[in-house]
């Protein structure tokens, strides 16, 4: 009963700082995009729709508060998805985080008002698929006019990272051309000839990969979520497939361990050869692995390989945060190498498994000062999410408390340097004894970092991962089939339910 309490105590600790800084967000910000910490004023990054109120729209429901989800509904119904003539809404960002949390709001609510603006927001969005032979995505759209903006190259993660809401909104609409414009994008990187699964982070118009760097940091990283994510939201074996090859591809090419702490990471490569930073955008992808190794059909020794995988880069995330002086971890790391991990498996496994626990899963206590294999490359902390996001899925899949207790241990670091008079910000020098804020809070603070601290303390279980999926941007889609009907009107091909998953989501059948 007291363990329970404690937990339902620091549960509430984050939903305090949730309304602190969303209050003031709409007191000072307001209809802007984000709100600034330091100085209590308002920016636009991301069109000027406010972009705060529809990314926080499910976290709002989630921690209770319908007082102020319902007065963000009244927002959402009257913000107009308009362009100057001049100006392009990016496509990923508009996706993941508007319509992406249209999308959930409407899943979590029922209210239609969601499910209305979240198909006016993807019928402006559709030319970006429409510029390029190869059907991949522009990277913006003038949501008024429909003209199309391109960059020199796009990214791997932005041309990949539509799947789920576009797919999704397909099925609530019964719009089909959702769906084959965004399944022509997956195809496409079916036939594409990688190597080993591993994809180029840059790509030029015409769909050649310009395969200088790979990995799965920023640029890449969501578009291999989105595959293991494609199998559990709606059972599609292509990408579950896809993701297996990826998934196998980085832990023999990618993961790396360092000489002396063995913390285990993930890093790039750059003409071929490593180049040993982690990027905290990387910390995404021990929550995945742990995901895939809990849910998917893989044989014992895979299913132990991913688990020790998820294990160790969970921890070497981790880590990162409580070497530092303020507790909140860098955004890039360059670290020392003592080669490849999965070799140092082989060997560990060969000679017998010496002590039990393989190479870079054992738990390195946290060094203050001195030599910690590796130095920080950048001293900002973003108040990104990744980190806490691994930490609560290694939770969810595993049942250990010691994740969560990890994870207080970084909020208390928040709530100690990162609190502002107005809400909460980036910091630079997370290793240093006089820290200062940046003056930025981004909209993924809410959506994603205060959000993922709510669930990983929650012992009421909101969200069922086996009937929930979450998106790029924490917004929570439902579990789904495809019927017949649909699969006939899409060319759904290569589905089937995922085993493990129960069906019985209770939405309302919007099909025509």
């Amino acid at each position: 009963m007291l363990k329970k309490a404690r937990w339902a105590g620091r549960k509430n600790e984050v939903k305090e700082a949730f309304l602190f800084s969303y209050r003031n967000y709409l007191k000072l910000a307001y209809p802007m995009d984000e709100l600034r910490p330091v100085t209590g004023a308002g920016v636009n990054k991301f069109k000027g729709w406010a972009v705060t109120v529809f990314d926080s729209l499910d976290t709002m429901w989630l921690m209770g508060l319908k007082d102020e989800f319902y007065q963000a509904m009244d927002i959402v119904e009257k913000t107009p998805f308009t362009s100057l003539q001049s100006e392009f809404a990016p496509f990923f960002e508009t996706t993941i985080r508007y319509l992406g949390g249209l999308l959930s709001a409407y899943a979590l609510s029922k209210e239609p008002v969601f499910l209305v603006r979240a198909n006016e927001l993807g019928k402006r969005l559709i030319p970006v698929f429409d510029s390029h032979s190869s059907g991949l995505p522009s990277y913006g759209v003038n949501t008024e006019t429909g003209e199309t903006q391109d960059q020199q190259t796009m990214l791997w993660a932005e041309a990949t990272s539509c799947q789920l809401e576009f797919k999704y909104l397909a099925k609530l609409t019964g719009t089909a051309e959702y769906y084959h414009k965004v399944e022509r994008i997956m195809e496409f990187m079916y036939a594409t000839n990688s190597t080993e699964g591993l994809f180029a982070e840059k790509w030029l118009l015409n769909g050649q990969q310009v395969p200088v760097h790979v990995g799965v940091g920023g640029g890449m990283d969501s578009g291999y979520e989105y595959l293991l994510k494609q199998w559990l939201l709606n059972g599609d074996t292509k990408a579950k497939a896809q993701y297996i090859t990826s998934i196998t591809g980085i832990i023999n090419n990618l993961l790396f361990i360092t000489p002396n702490r063995q913390l285990l990471y993930v890093t790039d490569t750059r003409g071929g050869l490593a180049v040993d930073q982690f990027e905290h955008l990387s910390c995404f992808l021990p929550g995945v692995i742990a995901l895939g190794a809990h849910t998917l059909d893989l044989s014992p020794d895979e299913k132990e390989l991913h688990q020790w995988a998820a294990r160790g880069l969970a921890y070497s995330c981790y880590v990162s945060y409580a070497d530092q002086t303020s507790g909140l971890g860098p955004d890039n790391m360059m670290m020392k190498s003592g080669g490849k991990w999965i070799e140092h498996v082989q060997t560990w496994i060969e000679e017998g498994r010496p002590g039990n626990v393989p190479p870079g899963v054992k738990a390195s206590p946290p060094v203050k000062e001195g030599d910690r294999d590796y130095f920080n490359a950048n001293q900002m902390w973003y108040a990104r999410p990744e980190t806490i996001e691994s930490l609560y899925l290694m939770w969810k899949t595993t049942g250990e408390e010691v994740w969560r207790e990890r994870g207080y241990e970084i909020f208390a670091a928040i709530e100690k340097h990162a609190r502002t008079e107005f809400g909460y910000s980036s910091i630079f020098g997370v290793d240093y004894k006089a820290i200062r804020p940046w003056n930025e809070m981004p909209s993924y603070f809410l959506a994603e970092t205060l959000k993922y601290l709510y669930l990983l303390f929650d012992d009421e279980d909101p969200i069922d991962l086996k009937k929930w999926v979450f998106n790029t941007e924490a917004h929570p889609l439902p579990v789904y089939e495809w019927e017949e009907w649909e699969k006939v009107a899409y060319n759904v091909s290569g589905v089937v339910p995922p085993k493990s998953l129960d069906l019985e989501i209770g939405l309302e059948d919007m099909r025509p």
